[in-house]
This record gives C-alpha cells, structure tokens and sequence, in this order.
C-alpha cells in the first residue's frame, strides 16, 4: 500500500503532499503538456498517467483523465484545438492517475468507457470512504468494444489480467495508434498492483500478443515514461517492458530457491540490462521484487 500511496502522490493525486517536478520533461513537445501525433490524435502530459485525444469534427475522445486538478488544463486545451462536443471518455484501468478527472470530463459527455472489472476496482480501491466521490464508468465491455468517430474506428480490447485486473488497450484504427495505459511503464519501474488483480506473468502474455497484432508504424503511447526515453514510442517499446518483467520473475525465483529472504531480495537496486529504469521516479525496484514475491508465494 505504501509503494501505491507514493506512486499516486508523485503522479499528482495528492498535489499538496506531491514533489515538485522540478522541469518540464524533455520529450514534451509544447509548454501545455500538449503533442500531436497524426490523424487528429496526440498526448496530453502534466502529472499522472498519459492522457490521449482524437478531435474529429464530429466529437472529441479523451483516453484517461488524470486528476481534478490537470483535466480541466486539458479540457480547456483541447477546446482551444477543436470546437467538436465530447464524444466520450475512455479509461484504460481504473488507477486514480488515470480516472481522477472523470469528474472534469463527465460535464461534458455522459459516456465514459471501460473495462467491466473497472467500477468495482475503482470502488474497492477507495480509500477513507470516498468511494461516493469517484465519477465511474457508464458503459463497460468484456472483451471487445468498437465504434466510429469521424473517420477514426476506436477499438478496445482485453487481454486478461495484467497490470491490472482490468486493463484496456486503446485501437485508433486508420491511424495506426495504440493507446495501451500502463502496461507500458517506458524504461521506469512499473507498479504490478497485486491487490488489483495484477498477474505478471499475464502481462508479459499480453505484450507479446500486442507486440505481434502491430507493426513498424505503429506509435504506441504508453502510460508512463521516463523523461529520456519519453510516453510514445513503437512496439519495441512492449518488448523492453516484456523482458523486464520476465527478468524480474526469474529473479525472485532464483532468490527464494536460493533461499533468500524477501528483505534480502530488495537489497539489490538494478537488475542487469535495465540499468535505464532506475532513475528519480515513485516506484523502486524493491517495489518490483515483493509485488511479484506476493504472487509466486500467494496461498
């Protein structure tokens, strides 16, 4: 729970308590957290998870919401992009970085679109009674959801659990986007919320299954990013996370049969070949190494 607390407050849920950024990452393409990519889609970046955006001339599509106190930054940003009505909302999963400012948006459109397993992990990851206080989904989907808007096709779809229990991975069609939340933490220590129905192993199943659905062209914006390697990238991307995660479950097995302690396990501060993801950021990789100790040991 502690490892969550810190990586929400540094993603901005908490801002009173949050540290500062201290600079605008390197890889923002505009002082408004604002880039464009192609086809009418872009990123929005300020403190959370990544938020993506269509503008069609026939309605807006928003993909996660970050916090109350950055959405309406890119609620007003997009309006000054496009004079289009808020078609819908779609959350990735269902991590307060990412539907906090469902509230924010939820002024604007009445469809808000996730995962099933979306409202009730929302509900049971509330904290001190504020489950009444969320803004959750209005429409949910199994294992596939799709739907025009303009001449984008937006497709959703499921691939079991992973980074979470309930995580969605976002098709732009025609434009050959996908938006795939926090399965991709981009060379950064991801948070594997066990408690939320992650399954590492699953994960690692299903970027292999994205990573082959696409190809050389395909921009991949990813959930987090470090500021050298940044939010977009391509489906080598998948394979980075892929592998770290691979390497993480086999070291926690060789440890435990080793018969290490997992308070000896989370001495070790970098695992070889991933030098890159220990940097400044909320999550360590002690964080890692007991999220998937509490799999392999669970029952």
């Amino acid at each position: 729970m502690s490892s969550r607390r810190a990586f929400l407050r540094q993603c901005g849920l908490a801002l009173a308590a949050a540290p500062a950024l201290s600079s605008l990452p390197a890889w923002l393409s505009s002082a408004d957290g604002f880039t464009s990519l192609r086809g009418g889609i872009g990123t929005f970046t300020q403190r959370g998870g990544t938020i993506g955006w269509l503008a069609t001339d026939d309605g807006i599509a928003v993909v996660d919401t970050q916090s109350p106190q950055s959405a309406p930054d890119c609620w007003n940003g997009l309006r000054e992009r496009s004079d289009s009505p808020l078609a819908m909302v779609i959350n990735t999963h269902h991590h307060g970085d990412h539907v906090g400012g469902n509230g924010v948006f939820a002024r604007h459109t009445d469809r808000l679109v996730a995962h099933a397993n979306v409202p009730d992990l929302m509900r049971a990851g509330a904290e001190d009674g504020a489950a009444d206080e969320k803004t959750y989904p209005t429409e949910t989907f199994q294992d596939t959801w799709s739907e025009p808007l303009g001449d984008e096709t937006i497709t959703l779809r499921y691939r079991g659990p992973a980074h979470t229990g309930g995580d969605a991975i976002v098709v732009f069609e025609n434009a050959n986007i996908v938006h795939v939340g926090d399965l991709v933490f981009n060379r950064a220590y991801p948070f594997i919320d066990v408690g939320g129905g992650a399954d590492s192993q699953g994960w690692i199943d299903s970027l292999e299954t994205i990573h082959g659905a696409l190809d050389d062209d395909t921009i991949v914006i990813h959930g987090h990013g470090n500021p050298d390697f940044g939010v977009t990238g391509g489906r080598e991307d998948l394979l980075v996370m892929r592998d770290f995660l691979s390497a993480l479950n086999e070291y926690v097995t060789q440890q435990r049969q080793a018969g290490a302690s997992l308070d000896e396990m989370k001495q070790t501060k970098v695992l070889d070949g991933f030098e890159a993801f220990n940097f400044d950021w909320a999550l360590s990789l002690a964080d890692c190494i007991e999220a998937v100790y509490r799999e392999q040991t669970a029952g």
